[in-house]
C-alpha cells in the first residue's frame, strides 16, 4: 500500500497521474490499485462516501449503448448478502441519502449519512458496487426503458444529445448516456456481468469520502472489503474524437417550443485554461447578468431559458448554447444569439464584466464547498480522471489570475461561428434552417 499526504503539496507518483495532494487531503493506494482519498471537514456530523469507477458511455460499443447506465441501476437491485428491499431499508434506517450517476466517462455510487454509520454504509455500498447479483433484472429493464421514454418526451434535454451527435459524429462521446431501449431490452445477464467484471477493477476504482471521518479507519474498511478487488487494466475507451465538419441536425417533433443548441469542441478536463473557460461561460451565458440572458430574455422576452455551458472530458470537451422559444420567436432569438457571438469575438469582455464573472465563479466555489457531497465528488472524480486536486485557495487564485487576454483567446477559439454545429427539435425544419442564417449562412445551408 502506498500513501501520500503532508503539510504541503506532493505528488502521487505511484498512480502516475501527477495528482497534487495538499494538507486537506490524504490519498492511499492498495496493492490491487484501488485508491482512497479523504478530506476531513471540521464542524460537521456527516460523511459523504462515494465509489468512483472509470466507466461510462464512452466505453461502450454501439451494440452496448446504455449498458453502463443500466448496470448502475442494477447495482441497487441486490447482492448475495443484501436484497434490493434490504438496501433501501438499511439506508432509510440510517436517515441516509443513497444515489448513483453515470456520465460519459465515469460511474459513481454514493451516500451521505451520519458519521456514526460509516462502517455499515461502507459495507453495503462496497458489496453493491463490487458484488452485484443481478436479480429481478427484467423488472429493471422496464424501469430503464420507461426512463428512456421519459427522456424522449423531454426535448429540452434531448436536444443536447442531438448537439453532441452533431459535434462528435460516430464517436462514443456523441451518443446519449441513457442508451437505447432496444439494447436494454435484450442485453443478457452474462454480457452485463462480463462488462462489470472487466471494468470494475482495482486500478479503475476510487473510494472518496469527505466529512467527519478518519482516513486510517476508512482504509481498514477498504482493505477488508476491497482488498481482493480484481486487478488488471480495464478495457480502454475509444481515443480522442477527430475533427468533424460543423453540421446542423434537426429532429421533428410537435412541441410548443423550438429547442435549439449551438456548440462545438471544447477543452479537456485537465486543461489549465479551464478556469478561464468558467469565467468566459459565466459572463457570456452562465449567469443572470450574462450577455445572453440579458439580451434574449430580459430585454426582449424571447425565451424563458437561455444559457451557455461547457463539458470537459479526458482528451476533449464541448461548449454549448441553448435556447427554448416559441416558433414565432425562434428566428429573432437566434438573430440575437448570432449578434452576441459576433460581438464576443470582437469584444470578449469589459473589465467590469470580467471582474463580476470572476467574483461569481469564486462565490459559487466557496458556497459549494459547504457541502460534503460536493467535496467528495470533487475528490473522487478528480483523482479518478487525473485532474490536479487543488485546495479552495488554489482554485480561487487560479480564477483571480484569469485575464482579459485569456478570455479573449478562448472566446475567439471556441465560440467562432465557423466551428459551431447546431441541433434543433421542433415542428418544422424550415423554420429552424431560416433561424440559423443570422448565425451562420453555411450552417443554415448544411441544415437544408
Amino acid at each position: 500500500m502506498a500513501e501520500t499526504g503532508r503539510r504541503g503539496p506532493t505528488t502521487l507518483a505511484t498512480a502516475g497521474s501527477g495528482i497534487a495532494v495538499t494538507d486537506a487531503h490524504r490519498v492511499s493506494e492498495l496493492d490491487s490499485g484501488v485508491r482512497v482519498v479523504t478530506e476531513v471537514v471540521p464542524g460537521v456530523r456527516s460523511i459523504a462516501l462515494g465509489f468512483w469507477v472509470g466507466v461510462g458511455s464512452r466505453n461502450e460499443a454501439p451494440e452496448q449503448a446504455g449498458i453502463s447506465h443500466f448496470l448502475e441501476h442494477l447495482l441497487f437491485k441486490g447482492t448475495d448478502r443484501f436484497s434490493s428491499v434490504e438496501i433501501d431499508q438499511i439506508f432509510d434506517g440510517m436517515g441516509a441519502e443513497a444515489n448513483a450517476g453515470t456520465g460519459k466517462e465515469t460511474t459513481s455510487v454514493y451516500s451521505r449519512f451520519l458519521d456514526r454509520h460509516l462502517d455499515r454504509a461502507f459495507d453495503v455500498l462496497a458489496d453493491m458496487v463490487l458484488r452485484p447479483a443481478y436479480p429481478d433484472i427484467d423488472s429493471e429493464r422496464q424501469v430503464v426503458i420507461e426512463e428512456i421514454a421519459m427522456y424522449e418526451d423531454e426535448p429540452s434535454d434531448k436536444v443536447h444529445d442531438v448537439l453532441g451527435a452533431a459535434i462528435f459524429g460516430d464517436h462514443p462521446l456523441g451518443r446519449p448516456i441513457i442508451g437505447q431501449a432496444e439494447v436494454i431490452a435484450k442485453v443478457p445477464v452474462p454480457d452485463i456481468a462480463a462488462y462489470h467484471d472487466s471494468r470494475y477493477v482495482g486500478p479503475n476504482l476510487v473510494v472518496a469520502a469527505a466529512g467527519n471521518l478518519d482516513h486510517d479507519h476508512l482504509m481498514r474498511l477498504v482493505e477488508e472489503m476491497c482488498g481482493d478487488a480484481r486487478d488488471g487494466r480495464p478495457d480502454g475507451a475509444v481515443g480522442a474524437p477527430e475533427a468533424v465538419t460543423p453540421r446542423a441536425t434537426f429532429h421533428r417533433k410537435e412541441t410548443e417550443q423550438y429547442h435549439v443548441c449551438l456548440g462545438g469542441p471544447g477543452i479537456a478536463r485537465a486543461d489549465e485554461r479551464r478556469f478561464a473557460l468558467r469565467v468566459l461561460d459565466t459572463l457570456f451565458g452562465g449567469a443572470s447578468s450574462s450577455r445572453l440572458f440579458q439580451e434574449v430574455r430580459e430585454k426582449r422576452g424571447l425565451a424563458y431559458a437561455v444559457y451557455s455551458y461547457s463539458s470537459q472530458y479526458a482528451d476533449s470537451g464541448q461548449i454549448g448554447i441553448y435556447v427554448g422559444t416559441r416558433p414565432d420567436n425562434v428566428g429573432e432569438a437566434l438573430d440575437v444569439i448570432g449578434t452576441e457571438l459576433h460581438r464576443l469575438a470582437e469584444e470578449p469582455a469589459t473589465p467590469e464584466e470580467l471582474e463580476r464573472a470572476k467574483e461569481n465563479v469564486k462565490g459559487r466555489m466557496v458556497l459549494s464547498f459547504e457541502s460534503t457531497l460536493t467535496r467528495m465528488t470533487r475528490l473522487g472524480s478528480s483523482l479518478l480522471m487525473g485532474v490536479p486536486l487543488m485546495t479552495l485557495d488554489e482554485m480561487i487564485a487560479a480564477v483571480d489570475a484569469v485575464t482579459l487576454e485569456d478570455v479573449a483567446g478562448l472566446a475567439r477559439e471556441l465560440f467562432a461561428v465557423d466551428r459551431l454545429s447546431a441541433a434543433g427539435i421542433g415542428g418544422d425544419e424550415d423554420i429552424f434552417r431560416r433561424a440559423l442564417e443570422p448565425v451562420s449562412p453555411a450552417l443554415a445551408a448544411a441544415a437544408a
